[in-house]
């Protein structure tokens, strides 16, 4: 007989929030250890049974007989060669994730996904944020107070500390910044700090900053609302996508 831990589920809840590569993997493995296993006709018949009473919905019932179908005549497939490919990894939200990842389809780009909420996540302690906003770093905006229009960046220094350096630049004259510039091209004022700067995103990993920035510019620009001495960077699709899933909005 196939051993069981006394805990096991042996299944994923089909309306839960996995990707359906993941509802399906763990039923694959069950079948697929059904058929490799040294088991007689009645013992794999009961096991089959068992995986049968799993999944009990209609969904899966269908799914299990194509899954069967397949992985019983399936052939021993040769040893692969080393994969040139490359793998993205995507946190499975909802559903609508894969609106961005069918812009790889037909790419060298192979896509995984890993579930959102996890274990971890709910060990983990939540501890709310008791640092000041203008003393944390991240991606933050400064607008300008005449016209409104905002100068997107990040920084990983204080807030105030880069707010400082940008007034700076305008008081010497020196447009070293597209804020400072945009200032002095068309003698705006630049106001005080509670009015015109925001941090939009803070607390995240180093490596996520940039495109984190370069989507905000990009999302900001779209809008007309981003001042005309910043350009946003190169095309990109997957912007346009969370830009209408509506996953840009400005939030710590």
């Amino acid at each position: 007989m196939t051993y069981r831990k006394p805990t096991t589920t042996d299944t994923i809840n089909f309306q839960s929030n996995h990707p359906t590569e993941h509802k399906i993997a763990v039923y694959r493995h069950h079948i697929n250890r059904m058929h490799t296993l040294p088991l007689d006709k009645d013992k794999r018949q009961r096991e089959w049974e068992t995986i049968k009473t799993r999944g009990k919905t209609i969904t899966y019932q269908q799914i299990l007989h194509k899954l069967n179908h397949r992985l019983k005549n399936q052939k021993p497939k040769p040893k692969p060669e080393a994969d040139s490919n490359k793998w993205a990894i995507f946190t499975y939200h909802s559903p609508k994730i894969r609106a961005i990842t069918n812009l790889f389809k037909n790419t060298n780009i192979n896509i995984a996904f890993r579930p959102a909420t996890t274990t971890e996540k709910f060990l983990r302690p939540k501890t709310p944020h008791t640092t000041p906003e203008y003393d944390r770093s991240g991606i933050y905006t400064i607008s300008c107070k005449t016209c409104q229009k905002a100068y997107v960046r990040q920084t990983s220094r204080k807030l105030s500390t880069r707010r400082q350096e940008h007034i700076r630049y305008i008081r010497n004259n020196d447009p070293k910044s597209a804020y400072s510039l945009h200032i002095l091209n068309h003698n705006h004022e630049y106001g005080p700090i509670q009015d015109t700067m925001t941090l939009i995103k803070g607390g995240e990993k180093q490596s996520m900053l940039l495109p984190l920035e370069q989507l905000y510019i990009h999302t900001m620009h779209n809008k007309d609302e981003l001042i005309p001495e910043q350009t946003p960077h190169e095309h990109n699709p997957i912007y346009e996508v969370l830009q209408n899933m509506g996953l840009t909005s400005q939030q710590t």
